[in-house]
C-alpha cells in the first residue's frame, strides 16, 4: 500500500462496519452510519461496501471521506479468527416429477371486495 494511513486500534474484534463508523464520529447516529455505507460513501479492503454489518477485523482497511484508516488490535485484546468464506452454493436441480400440490382450504371461494368504495372513492383495507 503506497498511501499514508491512520492506524485505529480496536480493543475487540469484530466489530460491525455501522458501529465502526459511530466510534470513530464518521456519523452520529447509527441510522446515518447505515445510510452513509448504503449509498456508497465506504470502502473496506479497497472495494465498496454496501453491507452496513459487515465484520471488520485487525489488518482491514477502511477508506472514507478521502482517507485510510487501518485497523490494528491492541496488545491486551484477544484476536478472533475470521471465518472461512463460504463457498457458492450450486443450484438445486430441478424436477419435473415434484409439482407443488394444491392445498384443500385454499379452494373455498371467498367474497370478491369491491375494489372502490362507492361513497368516498377508497379502496377498502382487510385486517383479517
Amino acid at each position: 500500500m503506497n498511501q499514508e494511513y491512520i492506524e485505529i486500534e480496536l480493543e475487540e474484534e469484530p466489530i460491525e462496519l455501522c458501529n465502526l463508523l459511530k466510534v470513530l464520529d464518521f456519523a452520529e447516529t447509527g441510522g446515518q452510519a447505515k445510510q452513509l455505507i448504503t449509498l456508497g460513501y465506504v470502502a473496506v479492503n479497497d472495494e465498496l461496501c454496501t453491507q452496513k454489518r459487515k465484520k471488520i477485523y485487525s489488518g482491514d482497511t477502511l477508506q472514507f471521506d478521502g482517507e485510510v484508516f487501518k485497523l490494528t488490535l491492541s496488545e491486551d485484546a484477544q484476536p478472533n479468527p475470521r471465518p472461512a468464506p463460504e463457498a457458492p452454493r450450486p443450484p438445486a436441480p430441478k424436477t419435473s416429477a415434484s409439482k407443488p400440490t394444491k392445498n384443500k382450504t385454499s379452494n373455498k371461494k371467498r367474497k370478491k371486495q369491491p375494489s372502490v368504495d362507492s361513497k368516498t372513492g377508497r379502496r377498502p383495507i382487510s385486517f383479517g
